[in-house]
């Protein structure tokens, strides 16, 4: 049996298992994918030392796992964060699916000119870089401006959240942090939030598993509002068909979303 995990903290909120599980379950796989929950610990060596054959990276541990890897493939190079390990030979190859993830999460949204961008992690990172060579401005907000270096040095417009220009028009918002994942807090002071979305048609929580206060509020301003579940979903498509070698079909797509959907491997 091939074995899979999700690293991330926290992570017991997670539906990968759910998703991946039944795609292995869909294409006749002896394949067990489950969660583990990491703070500080060398991901590369529990990796090695589970003999797993795959796994995913959520936060807040992207950056540091493309650090580990030994082999780095595609746009994980530019972006300098991945969500995916596979295992070749006693090499660990790292992708990033995220940016692919996002774009068909929001392919209802296109076309768009503007959209802002807040946080500054490795999901972030992902998401900028897909919208840049979408030829879509981007802005990238965040609390700490130490850490907007990357998105700079990319063409994004960078701004500390403080000095973040409300009165701005942008037709796509993005909460990219996990907050309001554990709480019931927003990205941005929730006056500062509300200007913002008076202006914006169309608002993305990368958090998937709550009706969190940013995409509450985002209902009563936007047009349409998604949650991370798609995201979710094509990103994680991805990664099996690196983890298998194939290519996703329309059934195997449907089953991953029903597991997604009810937590359940159908």
């Amino acid at each position: 049996m091939n074995r899979y995990t999700i690293f991330g903290n926290p992570v017991s909120h997670s539906k990968s298992p759910s998703m991946q599980n039944a795609g292995f379950k869909y294409l006749g796989l002896d394949c067990l994918y489950d969660k583990t929950q990491i703070k500080k610990q060398n991901i590369k060596d529990i990796f090695k030392q589970r003999d797993l054959s795959g796994a995913n990276i959520t936060l807040p541990h992207k950056e540091v796992a493309y650090e580990l890897a030994d082999i780095v493939v595609g746009e994980a190079n530019k972006i300098k964060a991945v969500n995916t390990y596979i295992k070749r030979g006693d090499k660990i190859v790292a992708y990033n699916t995220d940016g692919s993830g996002f774009m068909m999460a929001i392919k209802e949204f296109l076309p768009i000119s503007s959209a802002l961008i807040i946080g500054a992690g490795g999901t972030a990172k992902a998401i900028a870089v897909a919208l840049i060579e979408a030829n879509i401005q981007t802005t990238v907000a965040n609390r700490t401006a130490s850490k907007l270096k990357f998105f700079k040095d990319i063409g994004a417009k960078t701004t500390s959240t403080k000095n973040l220009n409300t009165n701005y028009i942008y037709n796509l918002i993005i909460n990219a942090t996990s907050v309001g994942l554990i709480d019931d807090t927003t990205p941005i002071p929730i006056n500062n939030l509300k200007k913002i979305l008076k202006n914006c048609s169309y608002a993305f929580d990368c958090i998937y598993n709550k009706n969190t206060k940013f995409l509450s509020l985002s209902k009563m301003f936007c047009i349409k509002c998604k949650s991370g579940e798609d995201m979710l979903l094509y990103q994680g498509v991805k990664a099996l068909e690196l983890w298998t070698n194939t290519k996703a079909t329309k059934g195997l797509i449907k089953c991953m979303r029903d597991a997604l959907v009810n937590n359940t491997i159908s």
